[in-house]
């Protein structure tokens, strides 16, 4: 689903433990490490997405998390044009429009399952400081990426 200015709904998830550190994962097959996301589908809520995006990715459910906030708006990152794909009869998509959702682990981390779903999108993960994923991410999110962390920090008591 893209919109009529060609961004995708989305829905990021900032997953924390007790101590603050950031849930940050490593695409399969990649040198790229970024926070879940995924896309909304049509007729689906972006909570709704993101407990769906949740289990799908990184296999958490609602019990094992506790919702602490999200951004009060969208935010919006474009694709270097290097990177988008032109379908013939389709929307083009010029990037995403995101939800970012702050979570913090309630249950064992031993509960993290990347090999949940049949094509799973990350192969390895890791807890780290909060500030670092705004410099580590690929460059064309960085400027989303500290936006939602500096806009959900207050939430966070031990940053």
């Amino acid at each position: 689903m893209i919109d009529t200015e060609g961004y995708r709904p989305n829905v990021g998830i900032i997953l924390c433990n007790d101590v603050g550190e950031l849930f940050w994962a490593r695409r399969v097959g990649e040198d790229s490490w970024q926070f879940p996301q995924g896309g909304i589908q049509k007729h689906e809520s972006p909570e709704e997405a993101l407990y769906r995006e949740l289990e799908e990715e990184i296999g958490l459910t609602s019990s094992d998390v506790q919702v602490m906030g999200c951004t009060n708006d969208w935010l919006r990152y474009e694709i270097p044009r290097r990177y988008i794909r032109r379908y013939p009869r389709r929307r083009t998509c010029i990037g995403q429009k995101q939800v970012w959702y702050l979570l913090r682990l309630v249950s064992s981390e031993q509960r993290v399952r990347l090999d949940h779903s049949e094509k799973p999108e990350f192969d390895c993960w890791r807890w780290i400081d909060y500030w670092s994923p705004a410099e580590q991410v690929v460059f064309f999110k960085q400027q989303v990426y500290r936006r939602a962390l500096q806009e959900l920090a207050p939430l966070v008591q031990t940053v």
